[in-house]
């Protein structure tokens, strides 16, 4: 029997490791940065929005023992309202929990980087334990759950995104911006247009610098096939929870510097109805302990273990819609002819299918995971993927054929195509909510669930210039 004394002894031990491992971070940092003066200090909400508060810098040092913030920041729609649905706000009398720095994550702020620095944190329930809401826990457990079968996932995160003109057309609509310096509004797709990367190049030039300034580890811009609309790429990594970190943060310093710059940066799926909508590709490939590609057998064919793991995620990815697509405008960006999978399918070096195995060595033998959208969060996404691998893991399932051709024609199960169908999906699916938990998904459910009946309350313009004379 394990002496209580020692128990006890280990976790302070622990905890005074992690809090010089910390007090070490800001005497670093603030020797970098002396003339700060702020730091933002921040949760990510199921939404994958930041929620936090502003404080001093001659406070930082103190939150080496952790602050406190309300469980229901877990329990919030998109507008930032406290779902009670959900259990987390008034029903337990509006809690408090303890919320810890993220370890590496002290880095300048886009939006004045020489005086406000930036934070994240993660929280804990009241007996220290990862609080099982946050995304980022929900995350860390599968994650843990692969490392402990010795399979080491490798993964990349790629966002697409709009630039936008603060100022709307005449019918009051959201439109492409002028190129800087011109009154010259581009309204043509132009995909890999190196020179729509030229005509934005201070923009994109400042995300560079400023990505490299916080250690997110980008790896150029490309322009997308729509009049503003632009892609980065995350490189590659064994860190799962700093891949989605810092796709977050990439997020954030985007939006920043197109303020700086007069624009506005979105991540909506569909922001325009004539457009391509915006997604977030995850590349995920597996190693083994021994650091092979477990995707990839020696003579270069496809590994058992991906033909598993692609079965699971495909069982798994109509329930995991209501992830991958967490609200209305999300489902506009499934249709036809859109390079966005309709069907639940798979196949080789085809853009038009869910899940892509791209062209590539035995060494780079990866899924290219292309179902969620930009405006989903990143830890979510990266869930239901491994979700999806455990599952197939785990169950006897069938792997249907790779598609070759049109994926939008090809056989397969159909992908909820509104919200209301993926709610339903994902209720049912009690596989997908064991793996994720049973407390985050009743309260994600609840949450999206009641965003949904907001949203359909709603009388639209439409409804009216339809409705009001021809009813």
């Amino acid at each position: 029997m394990t002496n209580l004394v020692e128990v006890e002894d280990f976790t302070r031990h622990s905890e005074e490791m992690r809090t010089s491992a910390f007090q070490n971070e800001v005497k670093t940092y603030l020797e970098r940065h002396p003339e700060t003066q702020y730091v933002d200090i921040l949760l990510n909400d199921l939404n994958g929005v930041f929620r936090g508060k502003r404080i001093p810098v001659g406070s930082l040092a103190r939150l080496e023992k952790g602050c406190y913030f309300p469980a229901s920041v877990f329990a919030m729609d998109i507008l930032g309202n406290t779902v009670e649905q959900a259990g987390l706000g008034q029903a337990l009398g509006e809690p408090d929990n303890i919320c810890t720095p993220v370890e590496g994550t002290l880095v300048p702020a886009a939006s004045d980087p020489i005086h406000i620095a930036q934070l994240l944190l993660t929280m804990c329930n009241q007996d220290g334990t990862p609080f099982d809401v946050e995304p980022r826990n929900v995350l860390n457990s599968l994650w843990q759950r692969l490392r402990n079968r010795g399979l080491f996932p490798v993964v990349a995160v790629e966002l697409e995104f709009y630039l936008v003109d603060k100022q709307r057309d005449p019918e009051g609509f959201i439109q492409p911006p002028c190129t800087p310096g011109s009154d010259e509004r581009n309204v043509q797709s132009q995909v890999y247009s190196v020179d729509n990367l030229d005509h934005f190049s201070q923009v994109l030039g400042d995300i560079d610098r400023l990505a490299r300034l916080q250690g997110i580890p980008t790896d150029g811009a490309l322009a997308e096939a729509s009049p503003g609309q632009f892609e980065i790429n995350l490189h590659h990594t064994r860190n799962v929870l700093s891949a989605c970190d810092h796709a977050l943060q990439l997020k954030r310093l985007i939006r920043q510097v197109a303020e700086n710059h007069g624009m506005t940066a979105t991540f909506m799926a569909k922001p325009y109805e004539e457009y391509a909508g915006s997604g977030m590709h995850v590349h995920v490939s597996m190693l083994d302990a021994a650091d092979h590609n477990a995707f990839a057998c020696d003579d270069g064919s496809d590994s058992p273990l991906l033909k598993r793991a692609l079965a699971g995620m495909i069982d798994l990815m109509p329930a995991s819609m209501a992830l991958l697509a967490p609200n209305v405008n999300a489902f506009r960006r499934f249709r036809p002819e859109s390079y966005v999978p309709l069907r639940a399918s798979w196949g080789h070096n085809n853009r038009t299918v869910a899940l892509r195995i791209p062209c590539g060595d035995i060494d780079n033998r990866r899924v290219e995971y292309r179902v969620a959208g930009a405006d989903a969060n990143p830890w979510l996404v990266m869930a239901a993927i491994f979700a999806g691998i455990l599952h197939g893991l785990d169950s006897p399932l069938t792997l249907p054929g790779p598609v070759a051709g049109n994926g939008h024609e090809a056989e397969g199960a159909s992908l909820p195509v509104r919200q209301s169908e993926a709610l339903y999906e994902f209720s049912r699916s009690q596989a997908l909510q064991n793996l994720l938990g049973e407390r985050f998904s009743f309260v994600w459910h609840s949450c999206k669930h009641y965003e949904l009946m907001q949203f359909e309350r709603l009388i639209t313009a439409t409804e009216i210039d339809w409705m009001l004379k021809n009813a």
